[in-house]
């Protein structure tokens, strides 16, 4: 990076390894429950691994898909070593089935899939591309061997010819409404990115940066390549899992925490060990939740500033933070300002228009990491990027008067009660104030009267009960009426789209069991007080 944050024209995400292992070769790069790696293991093992790939006949622009369990060493040198090389690398959800995979495999064309035993059954005959090579870790003793014939010196020469702004990595959006689409982005955009969180969270070489989220989605990418902007330590808990995350944290000494998901978290925050545990190395926690939620998870680490962020696939990850200094409402209720880099508009989603700080709207955003394209889907690019460059995102926002945004919903999220626009965040907000409820997500029902009405879905705490009635009355009178639930539905397990609630199917969930039972209109609402004085 410049001095003055910019992208060099030459600058690689593995040149800043690079130079690294050069400076601080033995400092902490990656560090997960059981290993670590230093920077210079980092750059020798990425170097070794871009030989093999080189043998196995991977060339720039060949995309090399990777699909492993648990992240590890391993993964993160095979993923760098395609960078090295000029190839572009595509992280397979691990929580893929065939068809999802099928998918993936036919859009981005991969020449190499990199994966291990345990995934053979999901990758059914004809789920790859012809032409694709199948590298089992386990199994490949051809591909491990092949050092043999790609020297250090080849390796270094194809480096050369990879610039920052060539494509490095496809990311495939969640897909929780459609079939997932390959986000491209480039060197520049995440070594921006990476300076721009790094310099947000003032991170230095001493810190160490903890998440649990997959490499699969763009948070861990993200989380990695803010810590080797300061040259500070990547920790990952691999495999989630929220006793192993607390002695992680702990032993670890993570200053700097990005659990992303209230239902990681929270799993953290109940487990019984919490309570004994040492997070005193905590400097700063980084969280997604609704205002009621996120004031919970402060409550239960009140010695560490929690600040919630937003962001996309599309937006390389994050697009704003906020920042520790902030009052407690506004870290709870705001996810912070844009980074440095990205410029942000709220526009009217029908006419285009800006409009006035604390109205709702659209949110576009465009600058150094905004995407470069959906891979393979120009028609998709061109109906989301405008001929300014902005990205439409579909996402409901609002600024408040000190400039910090607030994220809503999606816009399709949107529930339209009987012509009235109703947020599903604000009554899943009020709905977390209820002591029994630990999660709740709210979502739109077809009715005959109000063309949808709010149905919510919850996961009670454990050992305490409550009826659905009594959870709809607890917004009766509270939140305005054509906010209320109509129907409340309790639930043990979420439909989960990696770290997210698959809303598409609690919405296709509900409308199948109304229509079965034959309901197309839902009860008028009445208060316990009207029902017992009849």
């Amino acid at each position: 990076m410049s001095p003055a944050g910019q992208v060099d024209e030459r600058a690689t995400i593995t040149a800043v390894i690079d130079r690294l292992a050069e400076l601080a070769p033995d400092s902490p790069a990656v560090q997960f429950p059981v290993c670590r790696m230093g920077y210079g293991e980092l750059a020798e093992s990425s170097l070794l691994a871009a030989r093999r790939l080189a043998a196995a006949g991977v060339r720039a622009g060949d995309r090399v898909a990777i699909l492993l369990g648990e992240l590890d060493g391993d993964y993160l040198s095979s993923a760098l070593g395609a960078a090295r090389i000029g190839a572009v690398v595509v992280p397979v959800n691990a929580r893929y089935k065939t068809r999802e995979l099928t998918h993936l495999a036919r859009d981005a064309r991969p020449s190499i899939l990199i994966t291990s035993g345990r995934f053979l059954p999901v990758i059914s005959e004809g789920a790859l591309p012809n032409g694709c090579r199948l590298l089992v870790r386990d199994e490949a003793a051809d591909f491990l061997e092949g050092t043999d014939r790609v020297s250090v010196d080849q390796v270094r020469a194809l480096e050369r010819r990879v610039g920052a702004d060539d494509p490095v990595r496809i990311v495939y959006t969640s897909g929780t409404t459609a079939n997932p689409r390959g986000c491209l982005h480039t060197h520049r955009a995440l070594l921006a990115q990476g300076e721009a969180v790094a310099e947000r969270l003032e991170l230095t070489a001493d810190d160490r940066f903890w998440t649990p989220l997959p490499m699969f989605h763009v948070a861990g990418w993200s989380t990695m390549l803010a810590a080797q902007a300061r040259g500070a330590c990547f920790n990952h808990v691999g495999l989630f899992d929220a006793g192993v995350a607390i002695d992680q944290i702990s032993t670890q000494r993570c200053t700097v925490l990005f659990p992303g998901f209230e239902t990681i978290w929270m799993a953290v925050l109940e487990h019984p060990r919490f309570a004994t545990s040492d997070l005193s190395c905590a400097r700063l926690l980084i969280n997604v939740g609704v205002p009621q939620r996120m004031r919970v998870m402060q409550e239960r680490l009140p010695g560490v500033p929690q600040v919630s962020n937003t962001g996309s696939t599309e937006a390389c990850g994050f697009l704003a933070i906020g920042v520790p200094s902030d009052p407690l409402d506004a870290r709870s209720s705001t996810a912070g300002r844009e980074l440095a880099g990205m410029e942000v508009r709220i526009v009217d989603p029908e006419t285009g228009e800006d409009v006035p700080d604390g109205d709702a709207g659209e949110m576009l955003f465009r600058g150094e990491w905004r995407l470069r394209e959906y891979f393979g889907d120009p028609r998709g690019t061109a109906d989301s990027i405008d001929a300014h460059g902005w990205f439409h995102s579909g996402d409901l926002l609002r600024r408040d008067e000190q400039g910090r945004l607030v994220y809503l919903s999606r816009i399709k999220d949107m529930l339209k009660v009987g012509g009235e626009n109703v947020a599903s965040a604000e009554i899943e907000d009020h709905l977390l104030t209820h002591p029994a409820v630990h999660m709740v997500h709210v979502v739109a029902a077809p009715d005959a009267r109000y063309g949808e009405v709010p149905v919510a879905f919850v996961q009670l705490r454990a050992g305490v009960e409550v009826t659905e009635q009594e959870l709809i009355d607890f917004c009766i009178d509270r939140i305005a009426t054509f906010k209320v639930p109509r129907y409340v539905r309790r639930v043990q397990e979420w439909p989960m789209s990696g770290t997210k609630v698959k809303k598409v199917v609690l919405r296709e969930r509900i409308a199948e069991e109304l229509a079965r039972s034959g309901i197309e209109e839902a009860p008028r609402l009445q208060s316990s007080a009207a029902r017992t004085s009849r």
